[in-house]
């Protein structure tokens, strides 16, 4: 990127179909820049600039994300942090993804962020590539968790609204179970059903924002004030400081936008994947930052009774406020679409979840990692990780079903864990300065505040979202979070001082020479990155 263009200046609109006339050359340099980066092509590399994309944008899914939490977000600062949050917290991830694009764009690997950080480490590689590893895969694992736990609550809602089936935790993690294993069963047929079932995900999410917010603004006969939407301030949770409980609020945008490295791990099967990986991760965030704002200040405006939504027995204050708004019909019409977004969001999450547990184990370092790493052989996908997949993001939600706090403890741990695992390559690039050899899409003279501004940010969230979130704090309402995390990194810590640091170099370079970078210097950037 030059110095007199700005790095979202050079981004290209989500629209990414087109690919190069010639395919076939494509595809021989995408494997040979692979070969040269240590790997040789085993997964099918079938998916264009856009699928890449959508695999991100789905992930994210502002359908899932912004009303899953919007009940969170409703007694932890309520409409003037819904409103005014989820902008601030776009730019400051815009910046952590515009971080990350960067460095993918000069190793598009499966591994992502720990392949990265093997790389761009000074001293310890083996370490930082280690623990990068754990934290994105304990991140993947909690969205997943997450993700397809949120589908489960409103399906559940659905389910009470149609056929009085009630929304009980044991309900739940029924749902829960199904939609885990129907996600498994859809990756298991291969990398092309995924990809043409998130080019749907991206006009579903986007026609669905569209039809949502479009029946809330004319159906219901009363709207709320606009002083209400952008600065009614609403603190539920026992604690006295506003500041703080508005800091606790972010929760809600920081969550939604999470996800976006699966256009780093999507890389090894996208043709162009220096330029549609980087691509993929900023136009996701942009265009969900957009149609997210859009959504949050459309349903917002539908409230109708806060506190009886606050404490909907549908078990989701966003189907109370339809029911409330135009009537069950519409609510349930409405609910079919958030719950549409969220299963391909969940579908989207294990592909992605699959492909880093696929990268990990190729490099031996999960326990069993000669099982995750087998690809079956009819649809070159990795189906065994796909399976420990859904398998960890079901024993990762199960504690929802003795304790109403859990889900909340799960969305920390998987902003906690991606973010970690997105910041230590960002912050080893930072430390490279000049050294760090650029791909074809970078940011020019860009790269060290908006790298300082990324590593400023993820240093906060990351304290912030293990902080309690209600008063008094028991027992029951205690933030797990830090437990979560501690156990994750704990055991990861442990094994690697018992045993690990003895054997785990980093990524296993196979019978090749060190990757020779990309040249830029003699280029223009803002072709390359056209």
């Amino acid at each position: 990127m030059s110095s007199e263009q700005s790095p979202v200046d050079q981004v290209p609109p989500p629209a990414l179909h087109a690919v190069s006339p010639d395919v076939s050359n494509d595809v021989s340099a995408d494997e040979q820049r692979l070969r040269e980066l240590g790997y040789t092509q085993e997964l099918a590399r079938s998916l264009s600039g856009f699928s890449n994309f959508a695999v991100s944008f789905s992930i994210v899914s502002i359908l899932s994300g912004c009303l899953t939490l919007y009940g969170f977000g409703m007694v932890t600062g309520g409409p003037a942090l819904i409103t005014w949050g989820w902008p601030l917290v776009g730019a400051m991830t815009l910046c952590v993804g515009l971080a990350m694009a960067e460095i993918c764009s000069a190793y598009p690997t499966a591994g992502g962020l720990y392949y990265w950080a093997a790389k761009l480490a000074r001293g310890n590689a083996p370490a930082a590539s280690w623990f990068t590893g754990w934290c994105n895969f304990m991140g993947q694992v909690a969205v997943t968790a997450s993700v397809d736990y949120g589908a489960a609550t409103f399906t559940n809602a659905l389910l009470d609204l149609r056929f009085g089936f009630s929304a009980t935790a044991p309900h739940t993690i029924e749902i829960f179970a199904v939609i885990l294993v129907l996600h498994g069963l859809l990756n298991s047929f291969g990398v092309q059903l995924v990809a043409i079932f998130n080019t749907v995900s991206v006009w579903w999410h986007l026609l669905g924002v569209v039809i949502i917010v479009g029946m809330l603004a004319i159906l219901p006969q009363h709207h709320t004030s606009v002083s209400f939407v952008f600065g009614h301030f609403v603190n539920q949770t026992g604690f006295h400081s506003s500041f703080y409980v508005a800091m606790l609020g972010l929760l809600l945008a920081q969550y939604t936008l999470t996800g976006y490295d699966a256009s780093a791990h999507m890389t090894e099967e996208t043709r162009d994947a220096a330029r549609s990986g980087p691509r993929g991760i900023v136009n996701s965030i942009l265009v969900s930052l957009v149609a997210g704002w859009i959504l949050l200040i459309g349903l917002t405006f539908a409230i109708q009774d806060y506190n009886g939504e606050v404490n909907s027995g549908t078990g989701e204050p966003p189907a109370q406020i339809f029911l409330d708004a135009i009537g069950r019909n519409g609510a349930e019409f409405l609910l079919i679409i958030v719950i549409g977004a969220q299963f391909f969001c969940g579908m989207a999450s294990v592909t992605a979840n699959s492909r880093m547990i696929y990268a990990f184990s190729r490099d031996g370092a999960l326990p069993g990692s000669k099982i995750w790493h087998r690809i079956a052989e009819r649809t070159q996908t990795p189906n065994n990780a796909i399976w420990l997949a859904t398998a960890g993001a079901f024993l990762l939600g199960l504690p929802a079903l003795w304790n109403t706090t859990a889900f909340a403890a799960v969305t920390s741990v998987s902003v906690i864990g991606l973010y970690l695992a997105y910041v230590i390559p960002v912050y080893l690039r930072l430390r490279q300065g000049e050294g760090f050899q650029r791909g074809p899409w970078h940011l020019g003279r860009w790269s060290r505040p908006i790298g300082i501004v990324a590593v400023g940010w993820t240093a906060l969230i990351t304290v912030l979202f293990m902080l309690p979130t209600l008063s008094p704090i028991t027992a029951k309402n205690f933030n797990y979070t830090s437990v979560a995390i501690a156990v994750v990194l704990g055991f990861s810590a442990v094994w690697w001082f018992a045993s690990a640091r003895r054997w785990f170099t980093g990524p296993r370079i196979h019978d090749l020479q060190e990757s020779t970078p990309y040249a830029t210097t003699d280029s223009t950037p803002a072709e390359e990155n056209g």
